[in-house]
Formats: C-alpha cells, structure tokens, sequence
C-alpha cells in the first residue's frame, strides 16, 4: 500500500473514479488521508522499539530521538535480560524518567517500547493491512464532509440535494471510524495493562462499594 493506492481506494468509496469528472482533487484526497492516518495513529500507533544509552548516576533518558512518538508503552532496564525486566516511568517533554530506587552508576542500555505515528507515502506504509480499510473510511468520510460544507448553498450538477446525500453519508462513514478507532483503542489498552508496567500509579477507589 502506498499513497496513490490508498487515494484510489478512497476514490471508491466516494465513487470519484472518472477522472475526467473528479469531484475532489488529488491534494484534497491527501490531505483527508493525511488527517485520517494522523487520528488512527493516535489509537492504534505503530508498534516501535529503541535502545538508549543511560548517563551514569542519572534515572533520566533522552527520547527526543524517537521520532514520531505518540505514547511510552513500556521500558526494560537492563536491557536484554530474560524474561525481560520493566521498570516504572514517567514521562516529561523529551525526557523519561525510571522510577527505579538507584540510578544506574554506569553507562547501561535501555530498551524503550514506544507507539509511532504511521507514515503513509508515495512509495510505502506502515498500516498493517487490517488498518487500511479504517484509514480509507475516515478519509472518504472527512472529504464527503468538507464537500457538503463547500457545496451548501451553491448549485450543484447532481442537483439540490447533492451536499444533503455527501452529509448524511460522511456523518454515517465518520461514526463507523470513530467506532473503530475505539475498538482499536481499546485493543492497545489491553495489550499494555497485560504485559508491562503501568506507567502511572494504580488509581485508589476512595470509597467502599461494597454494601
């Protein structure tokens, strides 16, 4: 999948396939992409791992080398152990801190599980295959809409009615991505909670539910 093949499948949600009477043209579509691919990301981001060096005497990481980054999802520290040792952290700006009781007293490596946003360009992409559909649903959905909100009021060769029909079907397209981007977000919640460390501190229920 690259960027010329995911403007075509949008194309054909929007049934925009005559290209001598496209409705949107190529940059709009890249742009409704581009918007699409950005908001999947935040639920569902690339899955990426790097491997930092600590500086001695110092619990503080430098990640401002993680390009992309969306979210911290786990660190290990050592590195390389087996099974593999997680540590708490917090995170501030660029700078990750391990809430671990001593700092290292020498240079050590840390391995950082992180989510990335996809990229999506001319010659690849990093969606995996189940996601393009959902990103091609939300780009045909934020065009359909920019189109109805262009159109109203203005005559239309489909007639009157036309930016009524692309409203109506984007509202409808754009739920069906909100809830898979949930189901998505929930997936990636899951996955955390189960094999890492939680980041933060467990939340405290300050009231007995129980009767």
């Amino acid at each position: 999948m690259n960027l010329s093949e995911m403007r075509a499948r949008v194309r054909r949600e929007l049934r925009d396939e005559d290209p001598a009477n496209e409705r949107w043209s190529d940059a709009e579509l890249d742009r409704h992409i581009a918007r699409a691919v950005q908001e999947l990301s935040l639920a569902a981001p690339r899955e990426s791992k790097a491997t930092l060096t600590t500086t001695a005497g110092s619990r503080d990481l430098d990640i401002s080398s993680l390009s992309g980054r969306v979210a911290i999802e786990a660190v290990e520290h050592p590195a390389a152990l087996f099974p593999p040792s997680y540590v708490r952290f917090s995170v501030w700006g660029n700078t990750l801190t391990m809430l671990i009781d001593a700092p290292p007293a020498t240079a050590e490596q840390v391995a950082v599980f992180y989510g990335a946003l996809h990229t999506l360009d001319a010659t690849s992409s990093t969606l995996p295959p189940a996601l393009e559909d959902v990103a091609a649903t939300g780009a045909a959905a934020y065009a359909a809409l920019a189109w109805a909100s262009f159109a109203t009021n203005r005559v239309n060769a489909g007639g009157e009615e036309t930016w009524r029909h692309y409203l109506v079907w984007g509202q409808e397209r754009l739920a069906a991505f909100a809830a898979a981007l949930a189901q998505q977000g929930r997936k990636g919640a899951l996955r955390v909670r189960q094999l890492y460390a939680p980041a933060g501190p467990a939340p405290i229920q300050a009231t007995d539910w129980q009767p």
